[in-house]
């Protein structure tokens, strides 16, 4: 009896533990956190949400999840893409601050402005498609830590190599996170959601 009365408390010990770990979230984020966080290089690129060219200013007053992808791609998009508009209602629970999502497109050859729009727009008004050719688009990639192929010239029929990661822009429109994807054998490197909105209620918060 006494055995089965240390077994029982264990066991509820344990359950008590995870009640507490899913209410209150550890307080440092997992995240690879940027301290001091990290102004952009200056950019110029074209975004769904402007006729007009934007720059390091249409960060500021948001916060903005970053990623790499292309319209065309066959699964690492569309999934992180719905993965995010699914996690969304719960960060915006955090802040009182709009949060937007740019998809900068690493494929300008086939990814027009209007393509591009209808693209996001499937996944709602907080997803912006971004876009720029090889010369503006490369060094904002790289600056961001993130990195894509070019195809070879002449090539119809592609897929783009790109990262995975997703990038974190504060309000301030500075860089203050990365969120890596998680590599398993045999499945789609994508982002970790519930730990992105772990760590997004512990920044943001």
């Amino acid at each position: 009896m006494q055995k089965l009365m240390i077994v029982l408390a264990a066991v509820i010990a344990a359950a008590i533990g995870v009640a507490s770990y899913q209410l209150w979230p550890t307080a440092e984020p997992e995240a690879l956190v940027y301290q001091p966080p990290r102004a952009p290089a200056p950019f110029q690129l074209q975004s769904t949400e402007s006729p007009d060219p934007i720059n390091n200013q249409a960060l500021k007053g948001q916060w903005t999840l970053l990623f790499t992808g292309y319209t065309f791609c066959p699964d690492i998009c569309p999934t992180t893409m719905s993965d995010l508009k699914n996690a969304l209602p719960n960060l915006q629970q955090h802040t009182d601050t709009p949060v937007k999502v740019w998809m900068i497109s690493v494929d300008p050859k086939r990814d027009s402005m209007e393509r591009l729009k209808e693209y996001t727009g499937y996944f709602g008004d907080a997803f912006v498609g971004i876009r720029a050719e090889h010369p503006q688009l490369f060094p904002f990639v790289r600056d961001l830590g993130l990195m894509y192929s070019v195809p070879e010239e002449g090539e119809e029929n592609y897929l783009v190599n790109h990262s995975a990661a997703i990038i974190l822009v504060n309000p301030d429109g500075n860089r203050i996170a990365i969120f890596n994807a998680d590599h398993q054998a045999g499945e789609i490197p994508v982002v970790d959601m519930e730990q992105l909105k772990r760590d997004f209620a512990i920044i943001a918060g």
